[in-house]
């Protein structure tokens, strides 16, 4: 450990001169400000942020008038990866180390936790949605379910980037494991941007075949570079040439599974109705991607397919050390789907990823987290 890291360790609490990036009410700038001394409770810790992902929730609470569960005003951020600098006497394990924080902390004593329903604890804390997140150089969370990142990181991984194992990692890897994807089986992802991209990764290492659909000519280039097997243009094919082409894969591939394992990625209208015509014979549809916008569907399929749809929000922490380990062992790449940017651009950021001027998946870097080895 540096002798930088060290002194920031030993720094005692509170924590001083932490500032963040705030949403004062929706369709406004984020604005900079000085955060309060952050000083934990005896069951929470003080990370300070190495990296923080920007996700299409973040634009739907700042654009699009998603309500946070916390009012407004709140920083926002709810992917992020960074070094434990200050720890309650409950959560002293975590000082020095550095972690992932879940996008969703469950409470771990409710009866949804203890049914094995955690994602659904209505005592969660969410970074970003339920208290401040990580838009910021510094985030107070509970000193529970923490992932830890062991060091030294493999090369070409730095601890910012695996701020994105916290959502657009974890969620599909999530959907993947509840769907049981295995070798057997064909994967379809609608959508294939950042949290579809690694999805595609995720199953192909799983061994399942594995098909992409976009609109995107460059993120479908991307998909077949990095597992897909076969990609289709939707904004080239009508549906019925989508799905003669997924039965045709099917057939090809000789793969025995029974039904289609379906992940809608995309979180549009368009990319949802394209999964939900692709249900065939014991599909499993896997709904990962939000859109606030309504679309219809014919829900007699489900029964005529005996199919399943599920959704999944976020993923249980006890799972994320095996998403992790997918990425220090090199089996879902990062690299190619993330930029960084400093934290200090957090406001034309979040505007650019509103306005898909982005192709990867934007991490915000504070300065501080920029000069540590």
């Amino acid at each position: 450990m540096s002798l930088a890291n060290s002194a920031v360790i030993h720094q005692p609490a509170p924590i001083q001169g932490a500032y963040g990036f705030r949403l004062n009410a929706v369709g406004q700038r984020l604005q900079r400000v000085e955060l309060p001394p952050l000083e934990p409770a005896p069951d929470q810790v003080v990370v300070q942020v190495a990296g923080c992902g920007v996700c299409h929730t973040d634009i739907g609470y700042a654009l699009d008038g998603v309500p946070t569960r916390h009012p407004l005003p709140l920083v926002l951020g709810h992917e992020i990866s960074g070094l434990v600098v200050a720890a309650g006497e409950r959560a002293q394990e975590w000082l020095g180390r550095d972690v992932i924080v879940p996008a969703v902390i469950p409470c771990g004593e409710c009866a949804a936790c203890k049914s094995g329903r955690a994602t659904i604890c209505r005592r969660q804390f969410m970074p970003g949605n339920d208290g401040d997140g990580g838009f910021a150089t510094h985030v107070i969370v509970p000193g529970r379910g923490l992932c830890p990142v062991p060091r030294p990181l493999p090369a070409g991984i730095t601890l910012a980037m695996l701020s994105v194992v916290a959502d657009a990692v974890s969620t599909p890897f999530e959907a993947i494991r509840r769907a049981q994807l295995g070798s057997d089986d064909v994967a379809v992802f609608t959508g294939v941007g950042g949290i579809g991209g690694f999805g595609v990764q995720i199953a192909a290492a799983l061994g399942a075949a594995v098909i992409a659909i976009d609109i995107d000519r460059n993120r479908l280039e991307m998909a077949a570079a990095h597992g897909a097997a076969l990609t289709l243009d939707a904004s080239q094919s009508s549906e019925k040439e989508i799905k003669a082409a997924v039965r045709g894969f099917v057939k090809q591939s000789g793969r025995r599974g029974i039904g289609l394992k379906i992940f809608e990625t995309s979180g549009t209208p368009a990319g949802q109705a394209t999964a939900f015509a692709l249900l065939d014979h014991g599909a499993y549809l896997a709904v990962v991607g939000y859109s606030p916008k309504a679309i219809e569907l014919r829900l007699s399929n489900l029964m005529a397919f005996d199919a399943v749809a599920r959704g999944n929000w976020g993923c249980p922490p006890e799972h994320y050390p095996s998403a992790l380990a997918l990425v220090l062992e090199g089996k879902v790449t990062l690299g190619p789907y993330v930029e960084q940017h400093p934290l200090e651009s957090a406001a034309e950021v979040l505007q650019a990823v509103g306005q898909h001027a982005l192709r990867r998946r934007a991490i915000l870097v504070p300065p501080i987290s920029l000069r540590q080895p």
